[in-house]
């Protein structure tokens, strides 16, 4: 039998949400079998650090999973270094994690789902990822898999490999050499419209997002992410809570209450239908690009 894969939590300063995402983890199917690995990032600003002690004080309460390991930070890496480096350090040790953020909830097949698509998917080598959560897009009904393939990673409950982890250039070093081709731009668009625009501002210093940069190690490596045709997760945090988000309904979803096996078939080829829905997905309106950019740095702002 395969070795369950470690779940990697990152936590800050939401108390509240950080214990509606354990409860939630605990209560499903192979949490008590599982190993959980929490890493806790340093307060930020003064502001921050009483919410900070209130997260870690939390933790130091939990059970019910096969062990518990919290790494306390004392300076504020910022939720990009944390996950690179986070997931970096147990993917020394593991060959395959399951990483988490303190905004999600879980149906209760989604460990049972990312442990089987990150065995089943192992050895498929333009498999960079899977992901628990998919996007409220529209399934044909004659599509008959219970996965489907997109050149877009996941940031909410994914998993992936070490060796598919160790072959991201987090420096973006040929950068300047993709925005300056078009047939590259095209193609990495493919995942959505606004996959380069993102880019360009990590590139500019305008964001700093380990997700975009992770997306664009898949499409260096023509590679894809697993998505769930059924969501297994939840997004919590769009509720203007988090450091990057802000209030929207775009991304709820009805999460799969089946508790079936998956079905992994691992020859499956990407369906153009479900991909032309995908990008339809992340073709935000000119109303909507006007409206996050103001939240965004409103909180940028004032944070």
């Amino acid at each position: 039998m395969n070795k369950l894969a470690p779940i990697i939590l990152f936590v800050y300063n939401r108390l509240e949400h950080t214990q509606r995402t354990i409860e939630s983890l605990r209560n499903i199917e192979l949490a008590s079998e599982s190993e959980l690995y929490i890493f806790s990032d340093g307060a930020k600003n003064e502001l921050d650090a009483g919410k900070v002690s209130a997260v870690r004080n939390y933790l130091k309460t939990l059970k019910s999973f096969k062990s518990i390991t919290i790494d306390e930070k004392d300076i504020n890496l910022g939720l990009a270094n944390s996950v690179i480096q986070g997931v970096g350090k147990i993917l020394n040790v593991f060959d395959k994690a399951v990483v988490l953020e303190d905004d999600l909830i879980f149906s209760n097949n989604f460990l049972s789902f990312m442990n089987a698509a990150l065995n089943k998917f192992q050895t498929v080598n333009n498999v960079f990822s899977v992901s628990g959560y998919n996007f409220p897009i529209i399934i044909p009904d004659d599509y008959k898999h219970d996965v489907y393939f997109a050149p877009r990673a996941s940031s909410w409950g994914w998993g992936t490999w070490k060796d598919r982890w160790d072959k991201a250039d987090w420096n973006v070093s040929d950068f300047h050499s993709f925005i300056n081709n078009k047939s590259s731009v095209k193609d990495f668009n493919k995942g959505g419209n606004d996959l380069t625009r993102m880019l360009k501002n990590q590139a500019d210093g305008k964001i700093d997002s380990w997700a975009i940069r992770w997306t664009y190690t898949h499409f260096k490596n023509r590679a894809y992410c697993v998505y769930p045709v059924k969501s297994k997760v939840q997004n919590i945090g769009t509720d203007s809570s988090g450091l990057h988000s802000i209030t929207t309904d775009k991304f709820m979803v009805e999460l799969d209450s089946s508790n079936q096996s998956p079905d992994l078939n691992i020859n499956i080829t990407t369906d153009e239908r479900i991909l032309s829905a995908f990008r339809k997905f992340f073709k935000f309106t000119l109303w909507e690009r006007i409206y996050w950019r103001v939240k965004r740095n409103f909180k940028v702002k004032n944070r």
